[in-house]
């Protein structure tokens, strides 16, 4: 990925600026701060973000629309992926400051235009909602390994046998793994793992969908209301909790906002990176959402109110049992690529502020090369390793104790999605464009925060409640498919 000796610190080099602001001698091989020259394009942009969007939340989108039915789900899909790639565009914006100076990250360009309490709450809940995405992905994983062990059990032993499997050695395999792609520095160094991950969520989309449609087939019909699961099926008060956490698991689905800024910090200029940004963030909205309504609507369509909450793993299918093998083997590698690409941005966080407080400390500065025979030398660092290999084991472990998959991911789409999709990018935009209070552009910004502070709302109690439900049969550790 070119930037091999960009270590993290590089933040603070400060390089010889001459008069105009040009670094002097020659600018070839460095960017207009003194950093290494960036080599993103649209194209690795769209990837991240694409690795980062079509996560686990795909497979829930089935489970979502059946909650809201033909005519409500769709609507709120697209309702949600226009307001992502609205606001999207105004957080593109947002990454350099007036007088042209970069910020590298979210929490960065909150400071330079809001400052203040703002940038630490922006930081609590962007650091936490990353670490809770990691527990996400992480009992995801394991959900789709132990699918793959089930799926060849009930092949050998008949669809009707119990086969059940713990999932626990599968978090231990999944946190091995991330401890060892934990070690890759940088952010910059991981555009490879984004391809294989993009390439990987095509794949299981794909069969997904593929398998959707051929049972649409068998049925004869489409399955589904326009009103969704029927009262009756389920009682109200559950079909209004259903609602909301429908909500909450699209808006999980679309969310990258929070990483997007550290997307844009890989991009090469000219030109402007925000051109580049708007770019890719259409690009991949747009394929996003293409991709969400199709396996959506097909998933309900093929299985009407008994839609899965995960649909390939919710075993609505028995066969082509190998098909359903190649998918979740898919979207456990995806996951892997997933999980570094959302943990990255909070390592080097934690990292930078290390380096800051410590900066004599050999633990924490010295680089290690390590020659990896065939490859590049690695740069290793002691402080990094402990650290990261520290926080993946507390994620493996903390998702081995929560294992309902749904809903922490409603919760965490809740609590992502109002402050960073929404409320920081609009409240940014207006700060730096200064646009006058009560004039029509700024009630239309505060009107679209409100209403999504009111979804998100919705959405987290919506979770809660589901929550609540699963802890009443629930035991430590013990989680059996």
């Amino acid at each position: 990925m070119g930037d091999e000796n960009a270590t993290t610190n590089n933040h603070h080099q400060v390089s010889a600026f001459s008069m105009d602001g040009l670094p002097q001698g020659g600018s070839k091989c460095f960017d207009d701060d003194g950093r290494l020259k960036r080599t993103g394009t649209v194209w690795t942009a769209s990837a991240h973000i694409i690795t980062a969007v079509i996560g686990s939340g795909v497979l829930s989108l089935a489970w979502a629309i059946a909650q809201l039915g033909w005519v409500a789900g769709p609507v709120v899909m697209f309702l949600f992926s226009f307001v992502t790639y609205y606001t999207s565009v105004l957080l593109a914006d947002c990454y350099r400051s007036d007088d042209g100076k970069r910020n590298y990250t979210y929490m960065e360009a909150v400071e330079t235009n809001l400052g203040g309490v703002k940038v630490k709450i922006c930081g609590l809940i962007q650091y936490l909602n990353l670490f809770g995405v990691a527990i996400g992905y992480t009992i995801a994983a394991s959900i789709s390994m132990t699918a793959i062990k089930r799926s060849n059990c009930f092949h050998e032993n008949g669809d009707s046998s119990p086969c059940h499997i713990s999932s626990n050695p599968y978090m231990i395999i999944f946190g091995i793994v991330e401890i060892i792609f934990s070690q890759i520095p940088d952010f910059d160094q991981i555009g490879w793992l984004s391809i294989v991950a993009a390439i990987m969520s095509f794949t299981y989309s794909t069969i997904g969908l593929g398998l959707g449609i051929a049972k649409v087939a068998e049925n004869g019909k489409f399955r589904g209301s326009l009103t969704g699961i029927s009262i009756g099926t389920v009682t109200k008060t559950q079909k209004v909790w259903g609602t909301f956490q429908a909500l909450g698991d699209i808006a999980f689905a679309y969310s990258y906002s929070m990483i997007l800024i550290e997307i844009q910090d890989t991009v090469k200029s000219p030109p402007s990176e925000e051109k580049t940004m708007r770019k890719a963030t259409l690009l991949s909205v747009a394929v996003t959402t293409l991709f969400y309504m199709l396996c959506g609507c097909m998933g309900y369509a093929a299985f009407g109110d008994l839609a899965p909450g995960n649909l390939l793993t919710g075993f609505g299918f028995f066969n082509p049992f190998w098909l359903l093998d190649i998918a979740n083997a898919a979207i456990a590698i995806h996951l892997v690529g997933a999980y570094q690409v959302y943990c990255q941005p909070l390592f080097a966080f934690i990292e930078k502020w290390a380096a800051n407080k410590w900066p004599e400390s050999k633990l924490i500065t010295k680089e290690i090369k390590m020659p990896i025979p065939g490859f590049k030398s690695l740069n290793l660092n002691l402080f990094r390793m402990v650290w990261r290999t520290i926080f993946v084991i507390i994620t493996t472990i903390i998702s081995m104790l929560l294992p309902f998959f749904n809903d922490v991911v409603g919760i965490l789409g809740a609590l992502g999605f109002w402050p960073l999709t929404v409320y920081f990018p609009v409240e940014m935009y207006v700060a730096q464009k200064k646009i006058p209070k009560w004039s029509s552009q700024w009630i239309c910004l505060q009107l679209l925060s409100c209403a999504c502070l009111v979804i998100s709302i919705a959405a987290a109690v919506g979770s809660i409640a589901g929550v609540v439900t699963d802890l009443k049969t629930y035991k430590p550790f013990k989680t059996i498919y």
